[in-house]
């Protein structure tokens, strides 16, 4: 019996030791000045002090925040632990679309996904701190987000992906508060065009970018993310494009998260020395 319980012992302390760690922390935004609550997961191999993390920056839909991933998806610390990376989840605000917002001043949050976020992180965490060890991707709003902030800051993301983006803005329109960062569609309407994944990409990148879209048949934004994807064919623009059976559901991105961070992962391999 004694065996027996030493060995349980044994095997919860070797579990509890190998488990990723889960950090709350706040990130000021000098451009938005406010203190913004951040999700890091930690792999359980970051105690080794030696080491240094790639990062994947995970972000989250309309009406999320910061804590949305880790609560609906904990599984993300077995795939900290899998991968070797960190996991970073900002707060996007409820429906920021991660713009700075040309008709809302205090809404400043590419600057601070694409600037402070990473600048914090790098200064306070062990990272690999180049744009070739650092994605970032998301759901829905954080999907477009992704794309739009990595493509708009090749020099900060040398990977970005997108889990059911809504990748074409005009298909939410009147939807998703939107108009509250960019305006109505009448009077700004040149806001709508030039803001939206699906056109931005026309505009050349100063920067290779690694491409991951991946959204549900039977999703509500599976129409803009097929015609995005047959406009990076038409513009020669390389990217990996996925469909499968499933819906605007967490039921759909728990599943594609983890391909995704595959993805991401095998990206950082192929760029270390």
């Amino acid at each position: 019996m004694k065996r027996i319980f030493f060995s349980l012992l044994l095997f919860l302390t070797w579990s509890f030791t190998k488990a990723a760690r889960v950090d709350t922390i706040v990130v000021y935004s000098n451009s938005m000045q406010k203190q913004i609550n951040c999700v890091i997961i930690k792999p359980s191999s970051y105690k080794k002090k030696k080491l240094r993390f790639s990062t994947v920056y995970l972000l989250h839909g309309y009406e999320g925040w910061y804590s949305n991933w880790i609560l609906r998806v904990p599984e993300l610390k077995n795939y900290a632990d899998e991968f070797g990376i960190l996991i970073v989840c900002p707060d996007g605000d409820n429906a920021s679309w991660y713009f700075d917002s040309p008709v809302n001043t205090t809404m400043k949050y590419e600057t601070y996904i694409s600037n402070e976020v990473p600048h914090y992180i790098d200064s306070a965490y062990r990272t690999i701190a180049d744009k070739d060890h650092r994605a970032i991707t998301g759901l829905s709003m954080g999907g477009h987000g992704a794309l739009f902030i990595a493509w708009r800051h090749p020099q900060i993301f040398a990977a970005a992906g997108s889990m059911s983006g809504g990748v074409d803005l005009n298909e939410s329109k009147n939807k998703f508060e939107i108009v509250k960062v960019l305006g109505d569609t009448l009077q700004y309407a040149n806001n709508w065009k030039n803001y939206s994944v699906i056109n931005l990409v026309e505009t050349k990148l100063s920067d290779s970018l690694s491409i991951i879209i991946d959204d549900g048949i039977d999703d509500i934004f599976i129409a803009g993310n097929r015609k995005l994807h047959q406009k990076l064919l038409a513009l020669n623009i390389a990217h990996e494009y996925i469909e499968r059976p499933g819906n605007h559901s967490w039921d759909y991105w728990r599943y594609a998260v983890h391909y995704q961070l595959f993805f991401f992962k095998n990206f950082f391999k192929s760029h270390s020395n």
